[in-house]
């Protein structure tokens, strides 16, 4: 009830409707239409009379009704992405684009007029740019190496640079060498689509195979991953030489390094630190990864314990072992979660995993408790589709592995309905 009175005092007061067009059910009888007519509508409902709107009045409405998480949907920029900003604005309750600069290396400053391109760029559809994702940390910040200083300081720059453009939460990871690792980009999942696959054994094997078999893609379809920047890739063997001595212990000591380094230009600037989980969440090729269960992340969150040390906290990277609770991890730090990724995914008896459409049953992470756990603890974050299926002739060359249009904008109105349901409920 107080959500509806809510939803009425929003519209009165923004002169969307005329005090009184809003009508309750009270008193009008079982089955009769609260519009006073015909037209049949449960008793238990509050609608407006019917009319058309301009667009800022259907921002109103929307506002209304989705209060909670703000719904993002990661976009790879003019150039380097098939989908148009056109396209995402069609799909209902993305208020956010999920951004980056695709052509910065680790370590570069993000400059302000770069910035100021793809506000211009977001403007006309009326998305924000709040989210980040991804600034990367350069290599050297990782090993500890002494050029990490500069390294630290530039990416401070980055965060004031990006400070007056409203950015809210800066996506990050701290993974050695590789960001997520898959080992086949379109593997067939049976229904006709195909999504990204991790075979277990592959990843015994040389890393370059797998390096390899990556870049060839990019390269062929003249695509940028994040994390596998062709500067860094030809250079892999160096790259495994200078981490030879980084333990899971140095590793973290490096992290804290950091962290406790750019904290204060993160209260200076507003800006969450929201780091992403690893993916997936074990050793690979003799790397340490940090980001493997919940005691991980307890221990991160004390590491450095201040509000502006986050998490990007992906139900797909944690549940690739399917030993992870992510909805518990959700109840336990709700606060300190600054943006959600919601990704499913399937797991094999051998090891192997496969990516999966958003609904619950497609897949083994949970995510409708994972929803509710956000829901009801009062989250409003930030949250975006993750990895999704390529359907309806997606494939090599027409779109970017993990981030086609349709599942990602299915599994936006999955998650608001789920979300929706929870809200009736409440």
């Amino acid at each position: 009830l107080l959500r509806c009175v809510g939803y009425k005092i929003i519209m009165e007061t923004a002169g969307v409707f005329p005090s009184g067009e809003l009508e309750t059910a009270e008193g009008k009888e079982p089955g009769q239409s609260i519009y006073g007519g015909g037209e049949k509508e449960s008793v238990n409902t509050l609608r407006e009379k019917p009319r058309r709107c301009p667009s800022a009045e259907l921002e109103l409405r929307k506002e209304a009704f989705c209060m909670g998480m703000q719904m993002g949907f990661r976009w790879y920029g003019e150039g380097n992405d098939d989908i148009k900003l056109s396209d995402i604005k069609q799909i209902p309750g993305v208020t956010s684009i999920v951004w980056a600069l695709h052509s910065k290396l680790p370590g570069e400053i993000w400059e302000v007029d770069e910035i100021a391109e793809v506000q211009k760029q977001l403007e006309p559809y009326g998305f924000n740019m709040d989210v980040v994702e991804s600034v990367n940390v350069h290599d050297d910040i990782k090993i500890g190496l002494p050029t990490r200083d500069q390294y630290i300081e530039n990416y401070k720059q980055t965060l004031r640079n990006l400070a007056p453009f409203g950015v809210k939460v800066v996506t990050y990871n701290f993974m050695p060498i590789f960001d997520w690792t898959r080992t086949d980009l379109f593997h067939p999942v049976g229904d006709g689509s195909t999504a990204l696959y991790y075979e277990a054994a592959k990843i015994k094997q040389d890393p370059r195979e797998m390096a390899d078999y990556v870049m060839s893609f990019t390269e062929k379809y003249h695509m940028t991953f994040p994390g596998w920047e062709p500067e860094r890739m030809a250079k892999l063997d160096e790259l495994f030489e200078k981490y030879k001595g980084v333990t899971k212990e140095k590793l973290w000591a490096n992290f804290k390094y950091f962290l406790e380094a750019i904290m204060p230009t993160c209260h200076e600037c507003d800006i969450k630190m929201a780091v992403h989980m690893d993916d997936p969440p074990w050793d690979i090729f003799g790397l340490p990864r940090l980001f493997t269960d919940a005691a991980a992340v307890d221990y991160f969150l004390k590491l450095v314990d201040d509000p502006y040390n986050c998490l990007t906290l992906c139900s797909g990277s944690l549940n690739a072992n399917p030993d992870n609770n992510v909805a518990d991890i959700v109840r336990k730090h709700t606060g300190r979660i600054a943006f959600a990724h919601i990704r499913n995914v399937k797991h094999f008896p051998n090891g192997d995993f496969s990516e999966a459409a958003h609904r619950d049953c497609c897949g083994d992470t949970g995510i409708l408790d994972i929803l509710k756990a956000y829901h009801d603890a009062g989250w409003e974050g930030y949250i975006r589709p993750d990895h999704g299926r390529h359907l309806w002739g997606e494939g090599p060359g027409t779109v970017r592995p993990g981030y086609g249009l349709y599942d990602r904008a299915l599994g936006v109105m999955y998650m608001l309905g789920v979300w929706d349901t929870l809200e009736s409920e409440a």
